[in-house]
Parts: C-alpha cells; structure tokens; sequence
C-alpha cells in the first residue's frame, strides 16, 4: 500500500513538474510580413509576378522518378528555360553508368562542382548552340547532402534566358512599385511575427 502511494505522490510530483515544460504559449504567431498562415494565396493579388519562373512537377517519367519543368513568364512567356528530373535508379553504380554514357555522347565535362568529402558529385557540362544559345548540363550524385536531392539527377538550363527572365520580372516589379526611392518606414508589426493579422 505504501508503494502504491509513493508511487501515486512521485506521479502527481512529476506531473507539476513537467507541466510548465510542456505548456502551451499564450500568443502564437500565425502571421508576419502580411501573410497570414491557412489563408489563400489568392488574396495577395500584389505577388502574381512573384518569380520570374513558374515550374511545373512531373512526377513517374520516362525513366524519371520525379522532376520539376520551369518556364518563363515575362520575357518569353511558356518558354521552358530549365529541366530536372530525377532517375528512378538511385545507386551509385547507375550514376558511374550515366557518366559513362554522358562521356560517350558529349565529351568530358568542363567543370567539377562536387565536394571533396565524396558526398555530392557534380559534373557540368557547357555548350553553345549555332545560333548562339547556351546550355548548360549537370549529372549529379548525392548521397546524404541534406540540401540536395538524394540519388541522381540531370538539370539542363539555359542560362541566358534565365537572366532575361529575370530581367524583365526586375523591370515590371520596378515599373509597379514606382519611381519613389525613398527607403519605406520600418513597420515592426510586419517584420515581426504577429498573433494575429
């Protein structure tokens, strides 16, 4: 019986004692910079132009796993600019593979841009087209880097047209915001995260 209340008085003890722990905050933001959490995207007309790229996820892809398609929206509206995709076969040995058969097809690459720890292997090749556009491929290993996606990977870009993009979406931001160049008076309550809107 004695240990039956000691155990009962260790429980209501550590219950006390864990309880401020665990307690819940009084205020808890939900909003900062003037959106809001739960709410629709919809109700920011102001950031339509928000990137100068939309992308477009595919998913299960002629050998691919998964990849994301960008394409322009300013300058050269629909135009993809950039492809990656994702193999399905992660391993190493089909990444040796891949690089073999990139080799054969396109010659070495012209940079490395892996690291030296043998985490993530980066091979990028630069071309450009006879009516002078460039292009830019990369194969990619990673194995743990948190920042990439793991397994194999092949990104081909057109770096160019991605500067234009750009561009013009840095054009029409400026064009929409003014000629006004004085700096806007800080406003704490949105650059700090709020309880409420």
């Amino acid at each position: 019986m004695r240990k039956v209340q000691l155990h009962i008085t260790l429980l209501i003890l550590s219950v006390f004692l864990i309880l401020p722990a665990l307690s819940f905050a009084k205020e808890i933001p939900i909003t900062v910079g003037g959106f809001v959490l739960g709410s629709d995207v919809t109700d920011y007309p102001d950031i339509e132009y928000s990137n100068f790229l939309k992308e477009v996820v595919v998913y299960d892809w002629n050998g691919f796993d998964k990849g994301i398609i960008s394409y322009g929206i300013c300058d050269s509206p629909g135009e993809i600019v950039k492809i990656k995709l994702k193999y399905k076969d992660p391993s190493k040995k089909f990444f040796k593979t891949l690089l073999k058969k990139y080799k054969k097809k396109y010659g070495k690459p012209h940079e490395w841009k892996g690291d030296s720890f043998g985490i993530l292997h980066v091979w990028k090749w630069k071309f450009t087209s006879s009516d002078g556009t460039k292009i830019h491929m990369i194969l990619q290993h990673n194995t743990k880097n948190p920042n990439e996606n793991t397994g194999n990977m092949v990104k081909l870009y057109c770096p160019d047209q991605m500067v234009k993009e750009q561009r013009c979406f840095t054009k029409q931001c400026t064009s929409r915001l003014g000629t006004d160049k004085k700096a806007p008076k800080t406003d704490w309550k949105l650059l700090i995260p709020q309880t409420k809107p």
